[in-house]
């Protein structure tokens, strides 16, 4: 069972879905005892970094999200909103961030005047490492993106996919457990069945 973890933000209903269409049985909650005894999460998200760590706040979620992800070591997936939230802070806001990962969050600068902020629709990704994440993913994978800003790891170890939009930018990271993907796989059709299918069945 994956635990889609529901803190008022994020397109939850596109991810049970997806999971759904895979095969997969994920629950959508906010409940404590079953967050507790999640074998696996997911951190969704959309919208501004403040008001997701706001609501995160509000849902006295935090102190059992940090212990079961930090100290018991269950696998988590972050999607957009959801893998900027883990890092340490965010220039789009001024609250700081979950602390997870080493890395924060920047906007697009970008020097060609044809590229466009948000960057929105399909992009490639590049993998930078082997990963149970995105093992045998279909040739030339592809995601769909839609977002302003982007998470820069401060350790390059952690960086496992990168998209070129300007010049490349972190996409997803990894360390150990912890992942982040900064496009939307319950967006992405085949591309993105194959990496939640690898979160469900791979990841471990």
């Amino acid at each position: 069972m994956i635990t889609i973890v529901d803190f008022n933000t994020g397109n939850l209903g596109s991810i049970h879905n997806m999971f759904k269409k895979i095969g997969v049985d994920s629950q959508i909650t906010a409940d404590p005892q079953l967050i507790g005894a999640a074998r696996k999460l997911v951190l969704p998200g959309v919208g501004a970094f403040d008001a997701g760590m706001e609501n995160l706040e509000h849902s006295g979620l935090i102190p059992l999200l940090t212990r079961r992800v930090l100290e018991e070591g269950i696998p988590v997936l972050g999607i957009c909103l959801g893998m900027q939230l883990m890092t340490r802070r965010s220039a789009e806001g001024e609250r700081p961030g979950l602390g997870w990962i080493d890395a924060e969050v920047v906007r697009f600068e970008l020097a060609d005047e044809a590229l466009k902020v948000p960057h929105m629709g399909w992009n490639r990704v590049m993998t930078t490492r082997p990963s149970p994440l995105t093992d045998e993913l279909p040739p030339e994978p592809r995601f769909y993106f839609v977002h302003s800003y982007f998470v820069r790891c401060n350790d390059p170890a952690d960086v496992l996919l990168t998209t070129p939009y300007g010049s490349p930018f972190h996409s997803g990271f990894q360390r150990g457990k912890l992942h982040g993907v900064q496009f939307h796989p319950e967006k992405s059709h085949k591309f993105g069945m194959a990496l939640l299918r690898n979160f469900a069945n791979r990841v471990s």
